[in-house]
């Protein structure tokens, strides 16, 4: 079974969004892979201090197929050094996977399979 793991801004951090409906949109988007047989996990991160050491431990759980990475973290100019420091990380511990973009929280299914 291909395996995608997903990489996103967590979205309790962010300043007047309702976070628990983004969230619960987020599994749903989730749940979506396995019903296109595709093992897939989620990290959700902060730009911070503690943004590498999870996304390491997630780059590092299982070898994974392919990596997408939101476009909340990619379309937004303020983390851009994120967006950086997430691609560098997944080309150091997961070279063996392709990296995807999604275009929102709706699509990463879809970004995955272009690579897998």
């Amino acid at each position: 079974m291909p395996s995608a793991l997903i990489v996103g801004y967590d979205p309790q951090a962010i300043p007047g969004v309702d976070g628990e409906a983004l969230r619960a949109a987020l599994d749903a988007e989730l749940a979506r892979f396995g019903e296109h047989g595709i093992d897939a996990a989620m990290t959700l991160i902060e730009f911070g201090e503690s943004a590498e050491a999870a996304l390491v431990a997630s780059l590092t759980k299982q070898p994974w197929d392919v990596v997408v990475v939101g476009a909340g973290i990619r379309k937004t100019d303020q983390l851009l050094p994120l967006f950086e420091q997430i691609v560098n990380l997944v080309h150091r511990h997961a070279p063996q996977a392709a990296i995807a973009f999604n275009t929102s929280g709706g699509d990463s299914v879809e970004a995955a399979q272009r690579w897998l």
